[in-house]
C-alpha cells in the first residue's frame, strides 16, 4: 500500500497518510482559498481521499484533529522548505530512455561517492551532468549520492533530512534527480543512493505529530530511535520499506546504501533489515534489473552480509571501515580516538584475507571484544576506501589525505584500494588529489539547534585531542570552502594523479587477477619488520602480486615461495607517476631480494 500523494492524471490525485492516534484528518489546499476535505479512516489508521481539480504542483497540508496543519510525512516535494506545504508531483511525466538498462554487476563496480551541494559551484544535479563523461573516462561505473531527502536550508550533508521521500529542492527536486539518473544510465553508470533509516533530523521533523514513528526505549547519537519493534512498528516499517521501493520504482535507483544500521535498534524475531533487503531483492526479480542493498555498519558483524536463509540480514555488501582504519594509521601514524585499535601490517593483512581486522579480539577503543568471523563471505561483499565523507568530514579541519601524507603515500593508498581484493570506493576529488577540505556544514534556522550543533562538534573531537575550535558548521564560508576545484584536474601533480588513478582502474578492469576474486584465490604475505605486505590472487591460469612497502625507506623483498617468473606491470615510484624512479627489474622471481622504494607498491603478473 502506497502512502503519500499519487497523481493519477487528468488533475486527479489520491492522498493517503497514516495517523492512527488522530480523531480527524483534513486535507488543506492553501492555494485554493484554503479548500478543505475530510479524509476517510480505515481500520489501521490510514486516512485517504481522491480529489479532482488538482494539477501537479498543487500545495497541500494535513490538518490533524482540526488543530495544526503539517506537511505530508511522505511528501514527494517540499518546494518551500521543511516547514512549507507539500507539493503534488506527477511521477509519470518524466520521459525515461533507459529501458534497456540492466545495471552494473556488483563485482564490477568502481564506486564514486559525491555530495551534490559541493561537487560543483552550482550545487545541483544539473551541474553534475557535464562531469559524467570525465567520471566514465576515469573508469567510474557507479556514482554514490550522499542523501538527497529534503533537509533544512540549502547546506547540509543530508543526514539531517526530515522528508525521506522528498528530493531536496535546492538540488533540483524530483525532475533534477531523474534527469541525473537517466544521464548516468546513458553513460553506463549505476546510481547508488544513500538512505537514512536510523533517525530523522531535528528541524522540520513532524512525524511524531502523526504516529508513533519513534521510541524512547532506545537512543541514537542523533536523538530518538525509530520505532522498528514496538507497538505500531509494522506500519513504521512499511513507511521505510515503501520508501526504499519508491526510489527504485520512481527514480530508477540501482542500489541503496543504508546509513548506520548499527543505530537501527530492533529486537523483534523478524528484523526490519531482513524485511528491507527482501523487499528490494523481490522488486529486482520482478523488475528485471540488478538492484543491490549495501550497509554501513560499525558492528563488525558478518551477519550483516550473510543470506537471510542463514539468519543474516541479507545485504549484498557493506562498507568495511577496518580496511580504511588500517591504511590510515599506517600512512599517517595517527592513533587517537578509534584509530587507537589500528596501526599494524598484520591487521591490514588480516583485512585483506577476511574483510575485518577484528573478528572477536579485544578492542582497546571499545574496551571489549569486537567483530565476528567472516568465513563464507565473498570479497565482493566488502566496500573499501582510503577516504570517504565520514573519515574526511568528521576530522575537525576536514583534511583530505592529500594534506596529511606525501604524494608517494597517496599513490600507495590508491593502489591498496583500487588493486585490493574488495570493491573500491573513491571520494569525490580524491582521483586528482583535491586539497580543499570537506567540512561539516548546516543551515538550520533554530538558534538553540545551531548552538547545540556547534557544541556537539567540539565534544566529538575531544577524544582525538585536536584542541582548537572547529570551523563553524553554520557559516556559509565553511560550506563554500568544501566545494571541489575542478580546474585543478589539469594542473601539475593533480593531473598526474588523475592519470595514475585512471591507469589503476584500467589495470583492475583488464586483468582478471586484479579484480575481485574468490576468497580461496587470495594469499597474503606480511613482514612487519620490513614494512611490507603482499597479496597474491589467482584467476584461472593468471596470478597477480601487489607488493606494498609502507615503510618510508627502501627495503629488500623476496617472493615467499611464489615460484616462477613474475613480470613487473607498474611501480608507483616510476618517474612517469612523479616518483623517484623504480629500482626493480622488468621481471623477478624466487631468489635474491628485489628493492622496493619507500611508500610504494608494485604489481607483478604471472601466467
Amino acid at each position: 500500500m502506497r502512502i503519500g500523494a499519487f497523481y493519477r492524471g487528468e488533475e486527479t490525485c489520491e492522498f493517503r497518510v497514516w495517523a492512527p492516534m488522530r480523531e480527524s484528518v483534513e486535507l488543506s489546499l492553501p492555494g485554493q482559498k484554503d479548500r478543505r476535505t475530510k479524509l476517510e479512516r480505515d481500520s489501521r489508521g490510514y486516512w485517504s481521499a481522491v480529489l479532482s481539480d488538482l494539477p501537479p504542483g498543487t500545495r497541500y497540508r494535513y490538518i490533524l484533529d482540526r488543530e495544526s496543519a503539517y506537511p505530508d510525512p511522505a511528501s514527494h516535494h517540499q518546494p518551500e522548505g521543511v516547514h512549507g506545504p507539500s507539493s503534488v508531483v506527477d511521477q509519470s511525466a518524466f520521459g525515461w530512455d533507459d529501458g534497456e538498462w540492466r545495471g552494473v554487476a556488483l563485482p564490477a563496480m568502481v564506486m564514486y561517492e559525491l555530495h551534490v551541494g559541493t561537487f560543483s559551484g552550482e550545487g545541483t544535479f544539473q551541474a553534475i551532468l557535464p562531469r559524467l563523461k570525465e567520471l566514465k573516462d576515469l573508469g567510474v561505473n557507479a556514482v554514490e549520492l550522499m542523501p538527497v531527502g529534503q533537509f533544512p536550508g540549502n547546506r547540509n550533508w543530508g543526514y539531517d533530512g526530515v522528508y525521506p521521500y522528498a528530493v531536496q529542492d535546492s538540488y533540483g527536486g524530483p525532475h533534477g534527480l531523474k534527469t541525473l539518473v537517466n544521464a548516468c544510465h546513458r553513460h553506463g553508470i549505476s546510481v547508488i543512493l544513500d538512505v537514512v533509516y536510523n533517525h530523522l533530523g531535528p528541524e522540520g521533523n513532524y512525524l511524531s505529530q502523526y504516529a508513533p514513528y519513534f521510541t524512547d526505549r532506545y537512543r541514537t547519537p542523533w536523538g530518538p530511535a525509530v520505532n522498528f519493534d514496538g507497538p505500531h512498528s509494522d506500519d513504521v516499517r512499511h513507511f521505510f520499506i515503501e520508501n526504499a521501493l519508491y526510489w527504485l520504482r520512481e527514480y530508477h535507483i540501482d542500489a541503496l546504501r543504508v546509513d548506520a544500521i548499527h543505530a537501527i535498534y530492533d529486537m523483534s524475531a523478524a528484523p526490519f533489515l531482513q524485511d528491507l533487503t527482501k523487499a528490494v531483492h523481490d522488486f529486482a526479480a520482478l523488475d528485471g534489473r540488478q538492484r543491490f542493498v549495501i550497509a554501513e555498519s560499525d558492528l563488525g558483524n558478518a551477519a550483516t552480509i550473510r543470506p537471510r536463509e542463514e539468519g543474516g540480514f541479507g545485504f549484498d555488501a557493506q562498507w568495511a571501515d577496518d580496511y580504511h582504519h588500517c591504511l590510515h594509521t599506517l600512512l599517517t601514524g595517527e592513533k587517537d580516538g578509534y584509530y587507537a585499535d589500528f596501526g599494524t601490517l598484520d591487521q591490514l593483512a588480516k583485512c585483506m584475507r577476511e574483510g575485518y581486522a577484528f573478528t572477536g579480539e579485544f578492542s582497546k577503543y571499545r574496551k571489549r571484544r569486537h567483530g565476528s568471523p567472516t568465513a563464507g563471505r565473498s570479497p565482493v561483499q566488502f566496500v573499501v576506501c582510503s577516504q570517504n565523507h565520514d573519515q574526511v568530514g568528521n576530522r575537525m579541519r576536514g583534511e583530505r589525505l592529500t594534506e596529511l601524507v606525501s604524494f608517494e603515500a597517496q599513490k600507495l593508498a590508491a593502489g591498496s584500494v583500487l588493486l585490493g581484493p574488495f570493491l573500491p570506493l573513491l571520494f569525490m576529488g580524491e582521483e586528482y588529489a583535491e586539497d580543499s577540505p570537506f567540512l561539516f556544514f548546516t543551515s538550520h534556522t533554530d538558534a538553540h539547534l545551531i548552538a547545540a550543533v556547534r557544541s556537539g562538534r567540539k565534544e566529538e573531537f575531544s577524544s582525538f585531542g585536536w584542541g582548537d575550535e572547529p570551523p563553524d558548521p553554520q557559516s556559509e564560508k565553511t560550506f563554500s570552502a568544501s566545494t571541489l576545484r575542478w580546474e585543478k584536474r589539469g594542473e601539475g601533480h593533480h593531473a598526474m594523479m588523475l592519470r595514475f588513478y585512471a591507469r589503476l582502474i584500467e589495470l583492475r578492469r583488464s586483468i582478471p587477477a586484479l579484480g575481485t576474486v574468490k576468497r580461496d584465490g587470495i594469499e597474503v604475505a606480511v613482514s612487519e619488520a620490513l614494512g611490507v605486505v603482499a597479496i597474491r590472487r589467482r584467476a584461472g591460469a593468471q596470478e597477480s602480486a601487489v607488493v606494498c612497502n609502507f615503510g618510508d625507506r627502501e627495503t629488500g623483498w623476496s617472493f615467499p615461495s611464489w615460484d616462477g617468473t613474475w613480470k613487473r606491470v607498474i611501480d608507483s615510484s616510476e618517474e612517469e607517476w612523479g616518483g623517484p624512479g623504480t629500482l626493480l627489474p622488468l621481471s623477478a622471481g624466487p631468489g635474491p631480494a628485489v628493492t622496493l622504494r619507500g611508500q610504494s607498491f608494485v604489481v607483478f603478473l604471472r601466467s
